[in-house]
């Protein structure tokens, strides 16, 4: 029976124009992220090995960023299948991420302005993300279901009702 339903959700999501488009904008969006966080670490790597001075702020806030753009355009992908939990992880990180990026950045001294400008840019990039996946017509394609009930396809649902132990 679970296959059935992330069968036609996948199918769902793969068919309706509007959010395949939505999905491949959101997708756009994360891999310019992703670029600039690519760029960020490359800059530091050769810095390091110029012998430059790289604070493990930078390493780690480089190393973060990029780490973060993977796991959002995972999730943006397995989201755009049709996964409710990736969808609210995606939802959540276009949010928080480049509030947290900016924030962060903001205290003076911390980071060269080479560094503040790169991460900004990535997350000027991600902040579009946000209002895309939190659109109602996108939010009403991953809706919410009560445990021990089960989502309707429609009156044409012909699924037998799910058995109570």
């Amino acid at each position: 029976m679970a296959t059935h339903s992330r069968t036609t959700a996948a199918t769902d999501h793969a068919t309706r124009p509007d959010i395949r488009r939505a999905f491949d904008t959101v997708r756009k969006l994360v891999m310019v992220y992703g670029a600039f966080s690519v760029a960020v670490l490359a800059v530091v790597v050769v810095l390091s090995v110029m012998g430059r001075e790289v604070t493990s702020f930078m390493w780690g806030r480089a190393g973060g960023m990029f780490a973060s753009a993977v796991v959002t355009y995972w999730l943006t992908v397995v989201a755009s299948r049709g996964a409710r939990w990736a969808y609210i992880r995606v939802r959540v990180i276009a949010v928080v991420v480049p509030i947290a990026i900016i924030t962060i950045d903001s205290v003076p001294g911390a980071l060269p302005l080479w560094f503040v400008v790169l991460q900004i840019a990535g997350a000027v990039a991600l902040a579009p993300t946000a209002l895309i996946v939190n659109r109602p017509g996108l939010r009403a394609a991953f809706p919410v279901t009560v445990p021990g009930s089960r989502p309707s396809a429609g009156p044409d649902d012909q699924r037998p009702a799910a058995r109570r132990p």
